[in-house]
This record gives structure tokens, sequence and C-alpha cells, in this order.
């Protein structure tokens, strides 16, 4: 199974330099990363990066998280994955970038109707 997580432009460039990612500032305040499956990510992006033009979508294969990964509610009382502890980068099955559309609204790629 695939799940999503959104992310800066510069937060993913430093992941990529120190070889792991810890989250980012919202993620480490709350103790977890949050994670998005293909389902909720327009929801997270409207809510959470409206109009950022500086972001990422990372796809991460759920195989790789088992031990620290847990669906839990959250908006709506839908379950979200919520990773407890840092992000292996070995984990990282594609990214592209989450550029805004005419509509200011992201602009997500067709691939993810397959995951």
């Amino acid at each position: 199974m695939f799940i999503f997580k959104i992310c800066g432009d510069l937060e993913w460039e430093n992941a990529l330099i120190s070889g792991i990612y810890p989250g980012s500032d919202d993620d480490l305040r709350d103790g977890f990363i949050h994670f998005s499956t293909a389902g909720q990510l327009e929801g997270t992006a409207s809510k959470h990066f409206a109009g950022r033009e500086d972001l990422l979508l990372i796809c991460y294969l759920t195989d790789h998280l088992q031990d620290s990964l847990r669906w839990e509610a959250s908006r709506g009382g839908a379950l979200f994955p919520h990773l407890y502890g840092p992000l292996p980068l070995a984990a990282v099955r594609r990214s592209w970038d989450l550029p805004l559309g005419e509509d200011g609204r992201h602009v997500f790629p067709p691939a993810l109707a397959d995951s």
C-alpha cells in the first residue's frame, strides 16, 4: 500500500542531504509524521498547504514502515497514517512537484488514481 507526504522543497532537500526525513515543524510538534492516503490528499493540501507553491508530493511504500506506522482517527474521524519515528528514505517510491493550478488549488499527478 502507498501513503503520501506533502512537504516543502527545502525540507526535502535537507532530508536528501542527511539521509532521513525527521518531519515538518508540525510533525515534530505533534510527535509523529503526518501522511495521507491518495483519497485524503486534496483535503490535506487545501487545509494545511493552501497557496503554497514550494511543495513536493512524496510516495511511500508502507511495507518499509510497518513497525512505526499507526492508523489513527483524525479529520472527520477518518483513519490517517502516522509514523512514530524518523522516515527512512529507502521507503520512498516516487516524488512529484505539486504545482498550483489556475484555480489556486494544487494539481495532483494522474498516477495517483492507481495508488
